[in-house]
């Protein structure tokens, strides 16, 4: 079993010179050949430090499938070589790529215009992964929609579009059970009925698990969705924890009061609890996957975590092929771009 990736998605938070994406407006004339040299640039950086797996803008091609403007609709097809390239790349340096599709690709929608537009996004995303050569690790993460007042009605639509889909799309298509909406056990009963693969969320089955599953019994289903010969990933976050404060402004005497917020917990945090994540995993002993770490400070949870798992959970770690020796490299790595927290222990 090769070591397990962990990954992040999409905005570099270590480099402000590294863009994810062309994000010049339209008048500006963007284009995803630009997109995809910010993308090379990016390659290195992660070679560099050592990650893995990295998640690619839904934005990398600029207004690609936007409907009024068909003078970008042609700019898949004319970066063919670049994208080769650009997969060449990735698979040299072995880091695997995939898209997360916006929340506006709903499969589910009553609204055939709104599904036609979802499976034309996808087929752009599916094109481009397409033209990288990329194996079918490299997959489009998407929802399963909005329940529209009736989950198994809204469960059955997803269904019956999976079965016109394009061939491009159902080969790169994984679905993933979210917060508020379809749990794990929704997202298995797709799967039962069209052979989708399937993405485990480990803060999503903490916020939505009304049937009560066990956690790695569930894991496992999930990652059984996957062929033997290809690797599954989860995503794993932390929930926000952190205490805010609301100013509020009485609008007849202009008075200010602040009020306390409490956290959501559907939010995710912006770095990963190395205790919670430790857990997790050897909960999931003897599961294999790769995790993509859906933490709000991206690539710097990323980088605090893996001297953390070494420090507070060397079995872990070496999971992830970190060893002991590597620890100050990857403590010098995480104080280059970012200062230790203030006063510890106490209340």
């Amino acid at each position: 079993m090769r070591p397990r990736r962990l990954g992040f998605p999409v905005k570099v938070m270590a480099r402000d010179d590294l863009k994810s994406n062309d994000s010049r407006r339209s008048a500006n004339n963007p284009h995803l050949k630009v997109s995809l040299e910010y993308i090379d640039r990016i390659l290195d950086h992660l070679d560099r430090h050592d990650v893995r797996m990295y998640r690619l803008s839904s934005d990398l091609a600029p207004y690609a499938t936007h409907p009024d403007m068909p003078q970008f609709h042609g700019m898949v097809a004319e970066s063919d070589a670049e994208l080769k390239a650009i997969g060449e790349k990735a698979k040299r340096l072995d880091i695997r790529l995939s898209f997360h599709p916006s929340q506006f690709v709903v499969l589910n929608s009553p609204n055939p215009e709104l599904v036609r537009k979802s499976i034309w996004d996808l087929q752009s995303q599916a094109e481009m992964l397409d033209r990288m050569e990329l194996g079918p690790e490299a997959v489009m993460v998407i929802h399963v929609g909005g329940t529209y007042g009736n989950i198994e009605e809204s469960r059955t639509r997803w269904v019956d579009t999976w079965e016109n889909l394009p061939e491009p799309v159902r080969r790169r298509l994984v679905l993933e059970h979210d917060d508020l909406r379809f749990s794990a056990a929704d997202v298995l009963w797709i799967h039962e009925h069209t052979g989708v693969r399937l993405i485990f969320d480990y803060q999503h089955f903490w916020c939505l698990n009304p049937e009560r599953s066990d956690l790695r019994e569930t894991l496992a289903k999930i990652l059984r969705s996957w062929p033997d010969d290809q690797q599954p990933k989860i995503h794993f976050s932390s929930p926000r924890t952190e205490l805010r404060e609301q100013v509020r402004v009485d609008p007849t005497t202009r008075k200010k009061t602040i009020r306390h917020v409490a956290p959501v917990f559907t939010g995710h945090a912006d770095f990963c609890n190395p205790f919670e994540f430790a857990t997790f995993m050897r909960t999931a002993d003897g599961l294999n996957f790769d995790v993509m770490l859906e933490a709000k400070a991206k690539d710097l949870a990323l980088l605090r975590l893996r001297p953390d798992l070494l420090r507070y959970a060397p079995d872990v770690a070496a999971q992830f092929g970190l060893q002991a020796e590597e620890a100050e490299t990857l403590e010098e790595e995480t104080d280059a771009v970012m200062d230790e927290g203030g006063e510890t222990g106490g209340a």
